[in-house]
């Protein structure tokens, strides 16, 4: 095999596009030479992440010897306590992912170095429209590795069993009394839903449904407090009539599926957890679905939700270049996607999405092909969370949590609810 050094490495992968990329990226050259780089690279997950992105560097390494990867891992809340200090000491690492809530709070402290000049970072398999939803505040910053959007996922093998009708399309109302009607008669106890009031990607499609934002492009709370009203109200009603699980029965409002995936029909939340969730029950088929529409439903109301991962600002001109390949690498490199999987999402890259396919599993596939129908719609704009808010989902649990334990009203648990997460954006 050809050897490259650490020059070719950087030039190859900023030159190289389309199915080129796979020949630059995923058929790397070996080499070493004296320009040795070593990047920190900071993620989270689970064990089996951090083998799989272990396993995919190490591939990497093996062709490129001159480039070490420092991997900085740790369980999500793990992670956000470490970037806290890391930020206070001016000490982040290279290359780190993004926690959702911490979007723009990271983008207000500076954090993120602009990617627009770093000429190995490879964007030629990207469309104009793609890089201006990857950009945060006009710039474009960070770097998307997946793609969610919010889904119902059923269990197929249940559908078949009970034979249940499922609809190809449904208003919430109708969602809600067949929800009921399969509860109430199902001979084995098997509810319609988990409940998931607290899901933050289908709540965010219910709002933007209604014509209204989770947050506003100025960084303030986009929602009614009427909308969160009738979301509580609507979960409450299938709760009340036995069409979801209990709160006992799934261990909290935030329901283990580990717990319940197998006395349940569907459930809300985010795409790509159909692939670890499926994992858990190999004895059942799952499958996808849109999420109900609203009666006269706002017009691009439909949204892509994206991971994504970001270099640190303090990064010189040859680290930042160093720091694209490597990006380059984790989202244009389809071996790559293969070790790692797609539990971060359907790859933005739409060519890694479409060569995927073709090794993707019957779980993966649905996945790929309902991300596919959203992103091939128009959408409106969506704003990330803005400072002060990276605990907002906690303040909805913790209403909910009140709600169904018969302590506070609806209206009370919403107005509560905006006034904290309020709070909290004022400072």
């Amino acid at each position: 095999m050809q050897a490259f050094n650490r020059r070719d490495f950087l030039i190859g992968a900023g030159a190289a596009g389309g199915m080129g990329m796979l020949a630059a990226c995923g058929g790397l050259g070996g080499g070493g030479g004296n320009q040795a780089g070593t990047l920190r690279y900071a993620f989270w997950g689970s064990d089996v992440r951090q083998q799989n992105y272990s396993e995919a560097f190490g591939m990497m390494e093996d062709e490129y010897p001159d480039i070490s990867m420092n991997v900085e891992f740790a369980d999500y809340n793990a992670f956000q306590e470490r970037m806290t200090t890391q930020m206070a000491a001016g000490n982040v690492a290279d290359i780190f992912w993004v926690p959702a809530p911490q979007v723009m709070t990271y983008y207000s402290n500076g954090l993120y170095r602009p990617l627009e000049g770093i000429d190995t970072l490879d964007l030629s398999d990207y469309s104009d429209q793609d890089i201006e939803d990857f950009r945060l505040d006009g710039e474009h910053n960070t770097m998307p590795f997946g793609t969610f959007v919010p889904v119902i996922r059923y269990n197929a093998t249940f559908v078949e069993e009970y034979g249940a009708d499922l609809p190809d399309e449904w208003t919430w109302d109708e969602f809600a009394e067949f929800a009921i009607d399969f509860s109430s008669g199902n001979p084995d106890g098997v509810k319609a839903l988990t409940y998931d009031a607290q899901a933050d990607l289908p709540f965010e499609g219910w709002i933007r449904q209604r014509g209204e934002e989770l947050w506003t492009e100025d960084g303030q709370i986009g929602f009614s407090q009427e909308t969160l009203e009738e979301w509580i109200e609507w979960w409450e009603n299938l709760r009340e009539a036995g069409a979801t699980t209990s709160i006992g029965e799934q261990d909290g409002i935030e329901g283990s599926w580990e717990d319940i995936g197998d006395i349940v029909l569907m459930r809300f939340g985010n795409s790509n957890h159909i692939v670890d969730d499926a994992a858990m029950f190999p004895d059942y088929e799952f499958r996808l679905r849109h999420m109900p529409e609203a009666q006269s439903a706002a017009e691009g109301y439909q949204y892509l939700y994206f991971p994504r991962m970001a270099i640190y600002k303090n990064a010189d001109d040859d680290q930042a270049e160093l720091a694209g390949s490597v990006l380059t690498f984790c989202t244009s490199n389809v071996e790559m996607q293969q070790i790692v999987g797609l539990t971060m999402g359907v790859p933005p890259n739409p060519r890694v999405a479409e060569e995927y396919a073709e090794v993707a599993t019957a779980e993966e596939l649905e996945m790929l092909e309902l991300v596919a129908e959203d992103r091939d719609v128009d959408r409106r704009p969506r704003y990330e969370a803005p400072p002060g808010t990276n605990t907002w989902r906690d303040v909805l649990r913790r209403q909910l949590e009140q709600v169904t334990n018969g302590n506070r009203s609806i209206t009370e648990a919403a107005e509560a609810t905006i006034s904290e997460i309020d709070s909290g954006i004022q400072g």
